[in-house]
């Protein structure tokens, strides 16, 4: 057994450790499994928010598209920042509202302020949906790093059922404190590991930064720039906006945002979430740095660029270490997706369908769906290809779906109806559905139009019709949706 694979073993033996020992002294009911209890400071919440949010797809995806994309991979920045200060207004407003009326899920917000539990079936379904291609991207780029930094001691397949049984076990047994736990050691380790790499590697073979960006240059003149068509600036425009309204719309997200002591919580990570994204551009610095030096990866092997630099660069027991930092950017999202989708589906769609069951029961099946859902993840992650952001996009498009309707839910003067959020959220999700189905692009489906236009990011596209028919459904049952001056519901 080399270096590397010792190192790999430890650090996972290190997270069922962290994850199990953070049950310790709480009692587990739904509410602290789920949202710690809503005890969590500035600095459980900061970790743990950025372990949902720089994952696999950070690790490998954002390199392997610097390497096999160049200039659009720089999308990645812009959206986060855009979110975080979206998160400065927007964070506080769903915490208070959620801790007044004692919520527990992302579907849990839309039932409350739509008085319609059936809406929050939907809206459940909508996020599981959305997350499996999220968690598919943690599994297969578990598999990647694992096979990888092993030297192919271990194959994906079995990297993967490796790693999903351990954030199985930790998630089953403590819930959100376990992921809490894991993200401090990961965040320490992935910081470590990213700053190291896209420092050292551009002045260990091209003597710094900027010598780097020009002999990419050289080789590949404009692949640093958006190109004219295609991944050009109208679909980095529209690509930023959906990422960035779409940024707190997945249920692991959202549902964190409960965890928080207070609302200042999230008004301090606003100011600094944004120095934190910087680490991104030492990601990217690895994918062009590998352009040179690793050639010929194409289509999804592009999400190898770091660990093929890497392996040729360095000692077995250094890439062990960048290994293990990767491991546990799947480790902690992929625990915090599973928690969200088991809790989705025991609370507000099985609880809904069967309303005699208790409390009790509820957080026991959510425990039970757990391995049920991480299996759904597997099937898919061995039947599909496409690249990590690929995957990414895709989970996008249909959790933004959810935003027009919850902007709309926090104005003093909300007009829209039931009818209309499930209207606008459901024809929003099925145009991603038909898009992602036939491969469509703006450009196929409405090819007479400007090339600007063709570019558009697609979810864009399904979010325009989503409102426009969530405004119209809800201006034309308005008067169904008020009987006597009391809302009814579904």
């Amino acid at each position: 057994m080399n270096a590397a694979l010792v190192i790999i073993f430890a650090v996972m033996i290190m997270s069922i450790y962290l994850g199990i020992r953070a049950k310790k002294g709480k009692d587990m009911d739904l509410e602290q499994w789920t949202v710690g209890g809503r005890g969590f400071g500035t600095i459980f919440v900061f970790l743990l928010m950025a372990g949902e949010i720089y994952t696999t797809f950070t690790f490998l995806g954002g390199s392997g598209w610097a390497y096999g994309k160049g200039g659009p991979t720089f999308y990645i920045i812009g959206y986060g920042c855009l979110a975080y200060i979206m998160s400065y207004f927007l964070l506080p407003k769903i915490w208070r509202y959620a801790k007044d009326h004692n919520l527990l899920s992302q579907s849990d917000f839309f039932v409350s302020k739509y008085k319609s539990p059936y809406l929050g079936i939907f809206v459940s379904l909508v996020g599981v949906v959305a997350m499996i291609p999220y968690f598919v991207l943690q599994l297969k780029g578990l598999g990647i790093i694992v096979s990888e930094a092993s030297y192919g001691t271990i194959s994906p397949t079995i990297a993967i059922w490796i790693g999903l049984t351990v954030v199985t076990v930790y998630v089953m047994v403590s819930g959100i404190h376990g992921s809490a736990w894991t993200a401090v050691a990961k965040d320490i380790l992935i910081l470590v590991v990213v700053l190291f790499l896209g420092i050292y590697l551009p002045i260990h073979y091209y003597g710094g930064i900027q010598p780097m960006f020009e002999a990419v240059e050289a080789v590949k003149p404009g692949f640093l720039a958006l190109p004219d068509a295609g991944m050009s600036t109208s679909w980095f425009v529209t690509t930023v906006l959906l990422t960035a309204l779409g940024f707190y719309m997945w249920p692991h997200t959202f549902g964190s945002v409960y965890s928080a002591q207070n609302e200042k919580v999230f008004r301090k990570n606003a100011i600094f979430m944004p120095i934190y994204q910087l680490i991104l551009l030492f990601v990217f610095f690895v994918g062009f740095a590998a352009i040179l030096k690793v050639p010929g990866l194409e289509g999804p092997e592009a999400d190898l660029a770091l660990l093929k630099i890497s392996i040729e660069t360095f000692d077995p027991w250094v890439v062990g270490i960048i290994g293990a930092a990767g491991i546990l950017t799947a480790l902690v999202p992929g625990s915090m997706i599973l928690m969200a989708a088991a809790t989705l589906l025991a609370k507000n769609v099985y609880q809904v369908v069967n309303p005699k069951v208790t409390d009790n029961q509820v957080s026991k099946t959510a425990r039970y769906l757990v391995p049920v859902v991480a299996l759904i993840a597997v099937f898919f992650t061995f039947k599909g290809g496409n690249t990590l952001v690929t995957l990414l996009l895709m989970g996008y498009s249909l959790v933004t779906q959810l935003f027009p309707t919850l902007i709309f839910s926090l104005m003093k003067n909300n007009f829209v109806t039931k009818q209309g959020a499930f209207a606008g959220i459901g024809s929003g999700v099925a145009t991603v559905a038909y898009i992602t189905i036939t491969g469509s692009t703006v450009g196929s489906l409405f090819p007479f139009l400007p090339q600007a236009i063709q570019d558009f990011n697609v979810g864009i596209i399904a979010m325009i019709i989503n409102i426009v028919i969530l405004v119209v459904v809800s201006l034309a049952t308005k008067p169904l949706a008020v009987t006597s001056g009391k809302t009814k519901t579904a």
